[in-house]
């Protein structure tokens, strides 16, 4: 059974930095790709930040110079660093963890919330 996990969500005033961490355990397949995923209150999810198993990056455009997606593939891990955190960054932020088997998984998410 595979399982993701999200960790490091909290408040934060604005301007602050936050790091959140995904670990994926229980296949014994390859990780393709591991993203972070956001979705605010009455907003679609979006993609936040990817990146690949040969380090591969993507960002959104709204984060980009704030964030940085990072993965260890010893532990099947990724992390986001989040600075100059703003309130529009409020959501629940998601990591998805895509197999070479084509198939992808979902954490439980975990909630970012940012004072002005």
């Amino acid at each position: 059974q595979v399982q993701v996990v999200e960790s490091g969500g909290g408040l934060v005033q604005a301007g602050g930095s936050l790091r959140l961490s995904c670990v994926a355990s229980g296949s014994i397949f390859s990780i393709n790709a591991m993203g972070w995923y956001r979705q605010a209150p009455g907003k679609q999810r979006e993609l936040v930040a990817s990146i690949t198993k040969g380090g591969r990056l993507n960002y959104a455009d709204s984060v980009k110079g704030r964030f940085t997606i990072s993965r260890d593939n010893a532990k099947n891990t990724a992390y986001l660093q989040m600075n100059s955190l703003k309130p529009e960054d409020t959501a629940v932020y998601y990591c998805n963890v895509a197999y070479n088997t084509l198939r992808d998984y979902w954490g439980q998410g975990t909630q970012v919330t940012v004072s002005s």
